[in-house]
């Protein structure tokens, strides 16, 4: 089969004949339609400090996809070759005490597709039949394959109740998009956008932001707090990662306010704790992945009722043998999220 390899350690993909995925007795092997672009494929792209440290090629990359199921394992019930599926990308130990208490989205032990093992950047991918999503008619192939990307910002949006609040949204990449359309359908009183990327303040106020502010021409802090009374957001979603965009993300924030950390920063941030944590009261969250599996079914049933519009997020579309373009594309600021087309 073909399948997009991350080959040797160095820089670059290829696109390469690969066996196909065998399959355990607890599997499915699933034909892959459609697959996203995720921000981690480009640092395995790029071949950087992080990726020098955690993936051992050759692997195929991929995490982010829809298909259909071609084949089950003997012990697989209630799923069936034909049946319409996504997946969660994290395969978790299932037996620690993380994942009894219903904490297995931070088990000790989880490998991730494309990452740990192979993924989805290719014509057949294996999954354990436990991390199987069945997916409605009424929700597109296109905006099936973007559950695992969207399952984070429903995760760092939904942790708490953001009804008739003011949530911030720091840095508007794909999640940071999702994240405002969700705090909009889920009944956000007020959103507010901050990026310093045109392009992305034009996405985010299709997604539904009240306001889209640019953080490079300073005066963001004093922004905020005219719009909130004085009093700062409810809710501030930090998705950039940038250094300034998480100190910012405790400054714009209310007392007694919550922070949800999911943006990844490169290094050590400093932050002055007393200041703008201790002394605000604030609640603070770190975002790992999605919760297994109420995630999961809180956006199915919103996007299955049509209550999220992913569309404008989804700015480039190309056949798989392109997938190049995609990733210069999502590298330059040009593109959002890039969905690969493998039927």
């Amino acid at each position: 089969m073909k399948a997009i390899l991350k080959s040797e350690a160095a820089p670059g993909l290829a696109l390469r004949d690969v066996p196909l995925p065998e399959i355990r007795s607890s599997e499915v092997l699933i034909k892959v339609r459609r697959a996203g672009i995720c921000g981690t494929d480009l640092h395995i792209h790029q071949w950087d400090h992080w990726s020098r440290n955690r993936v051992n090629p050759p692997l195929v990359l991929g995490h982010e996809f829809m298909g259909e199921v071609v084949e089950t394992g003997r012990l697989v019930q209630n799923i069936e070759a034909g049946d319409r599926v996504s997946a969660e990308g994290h395969i978790v130990c299932g037996h620690c005490e993380f994942c009894g208490t219903g904490q297995s989205h931070v088990c000790r032990d989880t490998q991730i597709i494309g990452i740990d093992r192979d993924g989805a950047f290719a014509e057949y991918v294996s999954i354990p039949a436990a991390n199987i999503i069945h997916i409605p008619d009424s929700i597109s192939d296109d905006h099936a394959a973007l559950f695992d990307p969207l399952g984070n910002a429903f995760h760092t949006v939904l942790h708490t109740d953001v009804a008739g609040k003011v949530v911030a949204v720091v840095g508007c990449g794909p999640i940071g998009l999702f994240a405002i359309g969700i705090a909009r359908v889920a009944g956000a009183a007020r959103v507010i956008a901050i990026e310093p990327h045109e392009g992305r303040r034009e996405l985010a106020g299709r997604m539904g932001a009240h306001d889209c502010l640019d953080p490079l021409g300073g005066g963001v802090e004093d922004e905020i707090a005219e719009l909130t009374g004085g009093y700062g957001a409810h809710v501030v979603c930090e998705m950039s990662g940038h250094p300034e965009g998480v100190r910012s993300a405790f400054r714009i924030c209310r007392n007694g306010g919550h922070v949800r950390l999911l943006g990844l920063p490169k290094h050590t941030v400093e932050v002055n704790l007393a200041r703008d944590i201790i002394f605000k009261g604030l609640h603070v969250y770190g975002v790992v992945g999605r919760l297994m599996y109420r995630t999961w079914i809180e956006m199915r049933h919103f996007l299955a009722a049509g209550r999220l519009d992913l569309d404008p997020v989804i700015t480039h579309r190309l056949p798989l043998p392109r997938f190049e373009e995609g990733i210069d594309a999502m590298h330059s600021g040009e593109a959002a999220k890039v969905v690969l087309a493998l039927d």
